[in-house]
């Protein structure tokens, strides 16, 4: 943000031709510049804590994600998945750091992939401020919690380090650039628009984050197989339930208080620079409308869940709704800030019966994923894309977008198809780049025999298998584990058991 300047030849004039014309201007001038500094300080004081507690929220969902996750899967397996949490956090923080920066946001690029930056050297601080880093960062290792819940259960724990370290360093940070990084080929902010004039509107990442997340954990459940018992030998479905409600709720709550941070806390800033004019307007009014957009679609999933799961399966069911809560919140985040609210509403509706489409479709197909990642951020995401071509509004485009007059809006809202195009093919190259990075690294764990536990390991469950002990100690010999052998499952009350 450039201060504004005063000149003494300007005020001159006004002073008249006096002797100490000259250096009263020059004192005026003084304390101008001195009084617009100050301004600019703060500013920028107050952008970037703003972009800090964003950063702090979208962090929080970490806790989110790991409460979800431990409530989501049997007692017995705990402590592995919050472990893969904690460490989705600390070995993305290390990679991004090394690689996936500089590999999103790393300019100049050649419109693919970023060349600059790698370990932060030669960070550009008057481009970016290392808050900018620490956002991006959070935004990479929620990608990796979102697949961790796909394949919980009977993964082995070096493939969780292994797949974590690669997305979090190379494949998210190569589509964040694609469509978030000024120089990305579908960038809504590259000057010359070359995606059908318009770019992606993917504000905060239904696509960008949540279909990563989606089609990354698909392919890891889809190689390994499902969790033993999960299907009868006839192939109906069997229900395995998380072990504790209360962590769900708990999950879901810190997930929608971060969410504000993921979606809101995009804009980066309070401030904005308008075109190439030098001037600058607040945007706190998009900003609230954001959270409210996010409100909105969230709360309408919620009850559409609700409701459907009881159509459907004649109970009210918590869990349930609270994966529909979390796919409205998925799909509003692309379009969260250029859609009305009214259209949120109806957004959050859709992507609650998509939810539970994708659930049915998953079940006639064997396929197994304990958090219904892939169902939920995969398809309520790609949803979600398509939602905000749909319902852009002009005006907002306009304001989120300031300097690019006449950019395509949504096709409902009178603007054509072209975004629609944009975003389709938004859609079909985040699966085919993460179908082939993602799916080949698990095929190959896979057949290196590093990706799915043995069966005995996951009858007996991995916190005792390799963790050490249970989750839940209810006397010291139902945590030792000389008395745990392969074979033995743990009852939630009492000493070991033989498996069934």
């Amino acid at each position: 943000m450039a201060a504004i300047s005063c000149s003494a030849s300007d005020l001159q004039p006004l002073l008249g031709a006096a002797a100490n014309a000259t250096a009263a201007a020059q004192y005026i001038c003084g304390r101008f510049d001195a009084v617009s500094n100050k301004f600019v300080d703060t500013a920028y004081a107050v952008d970037n804590t703003y972009l800090l507690f964003s950063a702090y929220l979208v962090f929080a969902m970490q806790l989110g994600f790991a409460m979800l996750c431990a409530g989501s899967v049997r007692a017995k397996n705990t402590m592995n998945i919050m472990l893969t949490n904690v460490l989705d956090a600390a070995t993305g923080g290390l990679f991004y750091y090394l690689f996936g920066f500089a590999l999103a946001f790393g300019t100049p690029s050649n419109g693919f992939i970023g060349q600059h930056f790698f370990g932060l050297n030669k960070f550009p601080s008057q481009s970016f401020d290392y808050g900018y880093f620490l956002y991006q960062w959070a935004f990479a290792i929620a990608a990796a919690g979102i697949t961790s819940g796909s394949i919980a259960e009977r993964t082995q724990f070096v493939a969780y380090l292994i797949y974590s370290s690669f997305l979090t360093g190379f494949v998210y940070p190569i589509v964040s650039h694609w469509f978030w990084s000024a120089d990305g080929w579908a960038s809504p902010a590259r000057a010359d628009n070359l995606l059908f004039g318009s770019g992606v509107i993917d504000f905060a990442g239904s696509g960008v984050v949540h279909l990563v997340g989606g089609i990354a954990g698909l392919w890891g459940a889809l190689i390994e197989g499902p969790r033993i018992g999960r299907f009868d030998h006839e192939g109906r479905s069997v229900a395995m339930r998380g072990h504790s409600g209360t962590l769900v709720v708990l999950g879901t709550f810190l997930l929608w208080f971060g969410w504000y941070g993921f979606n809101a806390g995009s804009f980066l800033n309070i401030l904005k620079a308008y075109g190439q004019s030098g001037s600058y307007y607040g945007q706190w009014s998009a900003i609230g409308r954001t959270a409210v957009t996010t409100t909105m679609a969230g709360c309408s999933a919620a009850l559409t869940t609700l409701f459907g799961k009881r159509l459907l399966s004649g109970h009210w069911n918590l869990t349930d709704v609270c994966n529909g809560l979390l796919g409205g919140f998925a799909a509003i985040t692309s379009g969260c800030s250029v859609v009305d609210p009214w259209a949120a509403i109806i957004c959050g509706f859709v992507a609650a019966w998509v939810l539970m489409g994708c659930n049915k479709f998953a079940e006639k197909l064997k396929y197994d994923d304990p958090l219904e990642a892939a169902q939920l951020h995969g398809g309520c995401g790609s949803w979600g894309i398509i939602f905000t071509a749909l319902f852009a509004k002009k005006a907002y485009v306009e304001e989120v977008y300031s300097g690019q007059p006449n950019r395509p809006y949504g096709l409902l809202m009178g603007g054509g198809g072209k975004l629609l195009a944009a975003h389709l093919v938004q859609i079909v190259v985040i699966v085919g780049f993460v179908s082939l990075t993602m799916g080949t690294l698990f095929f190959l764990l896979h057949k290196l025999k590093l990706l799915r536990i043995s069966s005995e390991e996951e009858m007996a469950g991995m916190d005792v298998t390799s963790h050490g002990g249970l989750a839940y100690v209810y006397s010291d010999e139902c945590n030792d584990p000389a008395m745990l052998k392969p074979g033995f499952v743990v009852s939630r009350t009492g000493p070991p058991s033989s498996a069934v």
